[in-house]
């Protein structure tokens, strides 16, 4: 997703590679930000042109910048610089006239959003905040007292209230520029257009590529080990339900989703219009009544009991424990003969990787691609080096094309224990883009570039009739939009 308007006046894949890195922390933050940076930072004088950002964090008052109902406080820039450090941004080479610019950016569509009446989901902006307070406070182990003082605010609520502004007006931006460029495509003759007219010497130069497989074994759960965890949500609902136990401490201490234990178990508000919600989990959840606590159930994570905390509307609030069945060890013995036995058949001859994979292998997303891995992000079988996962690359390094992997212990959000064989094939070096065989990577340049043209339109639209003011040094900024018009 791009989230500000991309500096091209003609299509430059240079341009367009910095544009986008620009991008990629310019809007980070607002929404699942894990922590607000204090009000209180070092005084020091910084001369705002073309100054190149540093780790030093400045206090400013006053008003640098009116965008339509929204103030910008000159300690908002220092504020954000402070939190995208924070949150690792390598902001080097980024003046502060570009970051007040993307600054503004944000305000004009939080504005808009506005005035075209996109919905806000309170629920879900305060769900938002509820799991930024508990994750600062599970990282930093203290209290919410600790946090108010910290954040220099008079009360819980004040600091509620201001993390829930900064997360609505993220909020509202994303969705206003979702709506800028929901609808934009590209065609194939556009996608050659672009190609053709980015200069030869310009032309973008993709990694070394591969295509990556693998066979996966699974250690067999037994049905003492099923039992033994159903008996044990089991005595944790009763305690809930009997004895007065809170249902959140339960899964802080004893839930194995990483993701949700530091919450007491609570999950973002869930509606029935979620698509990529689990099935089973789904069917549970929204046939509880409000306080009551399911029996548990199954899904490929494990084992799970919910509590149906709160209905607002259409928005269910949950909490849930999860817990997988232990493996025991003849179990786990038993997968790892198995895919060594698979593996000496490769190795061997008597069979090829691809049919192996279709008999053994126990994952079904790859299995029947002869084991090959999909790339999230190309929607193909192509990885390139420079940009592939580093667990991965740590696992396929050295391979030469048809190779075997040795047997490699592994996990994932499923299996706490699986072991897999890997191999690579159809290794391509590096090369300058080609359109018959990079058509997809190029295509997606072509859309990324097509989506810059309409938000530098939009942009060029909305600032034109939006009331605009910039104070102080920011007037000598050297704007790509017209912030200033006519002041």
């Amino acid at each position: 997703m791009i989230f500000q308007k991309m500096q091209l006046k003609t299509i430059n894949f240079k341009s367009i590679t910095k544009a986008l890195s620009l991008c990629c922390f310019l809007y980070v933050g607002a929404i699942g930000a894990q922590e607000i940076i204090p009000d209180e930072v070092e005084k020091e004088k910084v001369k705002v042109k073309d100054t190149v950002i540093n780790t030093t964090r400045i206090k400013a008052d006053g008003v640098a910048a009116v965008v339509g109902d929204f103030i910008v406080l000159e300690s908002d820039l220092d504020r954000e610089i402070a939190q995208l450090e924070a949150q690792g941004a390598d902001l080097s080479g980024v003046t502060r006239c570009e970051l007040f610019g993307s600054l503004l950016e944000k305000k004009l569509y939080a504005h808009q959003a506005i005035q075209d009446s996109i919905i806000v989901n309170e629920l879900y902006i305060k769900s938002l905040v509820d799991q930024q307070i508990q994750g600062i406070l599970a990282q930093s182990r203290q209290d919410i007292d600790w946090l108010v003082k910290y954040y220099k605010k008079d009360s819980e609520q004040a600091l509620r209230d201001e993390m829930y502004e900064i997360n609505k007006n993220g909020y509202l931006a994303q969705e206003m520029q979702k709506k800028v460029i929901d609808d934009v495509e590209v065609t194939p003759e556009e996608v050659r257009t672009f190609f053709n007219d980015i200069p030869k010497d310009e032309r973008p130069t993709f990694g070394t590529e591969l295509k990556v497989s693998q066979i996966v074994v699974v250690p067999e759960v037994t049905e003492e080990a099923k039992q033994a965890v159903i008996e044990r949500l089991k005595g944790f609902k009763k305690d809930v339900e009997e004895n007065g136990a809170k249902f959140a401490t339960k899964a802080l201490f004893y839930s194995e989703d990483s993701g949700s234990k530091n919450n007491g178990g609570l999950l973002p508000a869930m509606n029935r219009k979620q698509p990529r919600m689990v099935k089973e989990f789904r069917d549970v959840a929204f046939n509880l009544q409000e306080g009551e606590i399911s029996e548990p159930f199954e899904t490929d994570f494990g084992f799970h009991i919910i509590y149906l905390e709160k209905i607002r509307g259409q928005e269910y609030i949950v909490r849930h424990i999860l817990l997988r069945p232990e493996l025991t060890p003849e179990t786990i013995q038993k997968a790892q003969e198995k895919i060594e036995k698979v593996r000496d058949l490769i190795v061997s001859g008597k069979v090829s990787f691809a049919d192996a994979a279709l008999e053994f292998s126990d994952e079904e997303e790859t299995k029947y691609e002869g084991g090959r891995l999909t790339n999230p992000t190309t929607q193909d079988f192509n990885f390139e080096l420079t940009k592939m996962d580093t667990e991965m690359y740590t696992q396929i390094q050295g391979l030469k094309d048809g190779e075997v992997s040795q047997v490699i212990q592994d996990e994932d959000r499923i299996n706490n224990i699986k072991f897999k064989i890997m191999t690579v094939t159809d290794r391509i070096d590096d090369h300058e883009a080609d359109y018959a065989r990079d058509y997809l990577k190029i295509k997606e340049l072509a859309l990324q570039d097509k989506q810059v043209r309409a938000i530098e339109k939009w942009q060029k639209e909305v600032i034109t009739n939006t009331y605009v003011k910039i104070n102080g040094e920011y007037r000598d900024c050297d704007y790509q939009s017209n912030w200033l018009k006519t002041q």
